[in-house]
């Protein structure tokens, strides 16, 4: 039995990650005085989550929503469901009310690296986004209007304009350490 030898091309490593590592935690560690670089704060996770509404009644939207989001993202997104009944908003529970994906590793730098370079500056009218949206453990989260401004959509394909929430999981609870480290990044915070 001849074995053949297999020869594995090597996994490319994200441009994002790659700066972070070169560029970022040198100057983390000079600026916040991290006895370790394994001690500077870095994303842990990044996750995307679009409510749809119209998820309750047609099975279609949301379908087409989880197609946008898979392309958006690189990942299939997982639906989420109500956790009870609520009879003022006409939700019962179990019933499909959002799709949620969340990232990690290599396919969170890529979407992070086209989040930041690719899609924020197509945004309409676009200043940056306020300091204010940090919570106490120093995750920031943001939302946007319409997943149209990704390359990755299709325009004449899209049914139903969406908008999302997007959270960067940070590995601080320093909400300056968290905002310097999306600054490095690349993050356009408002002036």
């Amino acid at each position: 039995m001849i074995e053949q030898a297999v020869q594995k091309t090597p996994i490319p490593v994200p441009r994002l990650l790659e700066t972070y590592r070169k560029t970022i935690v040198p100057t983390m560690v000079e600026e916040f005085h991290c006895s370790n670089p394994l001690a500077v704060p870095r994303i842990e996770k990044v996750v995307v989550n679009m409510g749809v509404k119209e998820g309750m009644t047609d099975i279609k939207v949301l379908e087409r929503l989880a197609r946008d989001l898979s392309l958006i993202t690189g990942q299939q997104p997982a639906v989420t469901r109500a956790k009870k009944s609520i009879a003022a908003f006409k939700l019962r529970q179990g019933a499909s009310i959002g799709l949620k994906v969340t990232l990690r590793g290599n396919r969170m730098y890529e979407f992070v690296d086209r989040l930041f370079n690719v899609a924020m500056p197509r945004i309409r009218d676009f200043r940056g986004f306020p300091l204010s949206s940090f919570d106490q453990e120093a995750n920031y989260s943001l939302g946007l209007q319409e997943q149209s401004i990704f390359p990755e959509v299709e325009l004449d394909q899209v049914a139903k304009t969406q908008g999302m929430d997007i959270t960067f999981v940070t590995t601080t609870r320093k909400k300056e350490e968290a905002k310097r480290l999306l600054e490095l990044l690349g993050f356009p915070f408002r002036k």
